[in-house]
Parts: structure tokens; C-alpha cells; sequence
């Protein structure tokens, strides 16, 4: 069993950066392929960035890319999203979600995800 707990969401204006990480309770989370998704309101739950168990490969949503970064700290069980240049775009519950499944962008081959961090920007 894998418990998720997402943390650092807040609210903030366009142009701002926020650092969100995902810990883990889990014995062996080295071996999790890990990724971030988000869901604004009226929306569908979208992929966000992806990293894989090794940490040697990662994968970004065209609309992120060059502007969040996704890491993890297999020592603190730890999974971290850095964002800069936010915009109002990027307003949504952000999640994050683990697999021993291949590390895909799709939502559906993720067993295991936390309750989310609300991101607020303002314009």
C-alpha cells in the first residue's frame, strides 16, 4: 500500500514561482515510476511531468515544458514539482500519482494518488 500527500500549493500572481513535493509512505519507493497531474475546474485531470524509477527520464506536458520541473528524492521518499512563470493557466488541484506500471502520461496506469494541492494564479 502506497500513501501520497502532496504539499507546498498556494496562491500567487502571474510570473511567480511554487515548489510542490509528494511524500511518500511506502517501503520501497525507488522502485515507483512517479508523475504529477492536474484537474482545474470543469475540467479533465491532465498530465503535468512524469519521472521514472531510475530518475532517467522525465516527460512534460507541451504547456509546462521549460517551466516546471519534476525531481525526487528516493532518500526522503519524496517526489517534487519546482514551477516558474506560472499563469493563470496553471490554476488547478495538482496530484500526485505512483505505478510499478510503465511510466506513461496516461492517469489510468497509476495505482496510487494523493488528495491534490490546490494552485491558485492570479493575472
Amino acid at each position: 500500500q502506497v500513501q501520497l500527500v502532496e504539499s507546498g500549493g498556494g496562491m500567487l500572481q502571474a510570473g511567480g514561482s511554487l515548489s510542490l513535493s509528494c511524500a511518500a509512505s511506502v517501503r520501497s519507493f525507488s522502485i515507483y515510476n512517479m508523475a504529477w497531474f492536474r484537474q482545474a475546474p470543469g475540467k479533465d485531470r491532465e498530465f503535468v511531468a512524469l519521472i521514472n524509477w531510475l530518475a532517467t527520464v522525465t516527460e512534460y506536458a507541451d504547456s509546462v515544458k521549460g517551466r516546471f520541473t519534476v525531481s525526487r528524492n528516493d532518500a526522503k521518499n519524496t517526489l517534487y514539482l519546482q514551477m516558474s512563470d506560472l499563469r493563470p493557466e496553471d490554476t488547478a488541484l495538482y496530484y500526485c500519482a505512483a505505478t510499478t506500471g510503465p511510466a506513461t502520461t496516461n492517469s489510468r496506469n497509476y495505482y496510487y494518488w494523493g488528495p491534490g494541492t490546490q494552485v491558485t494564479v492570479s493575472s
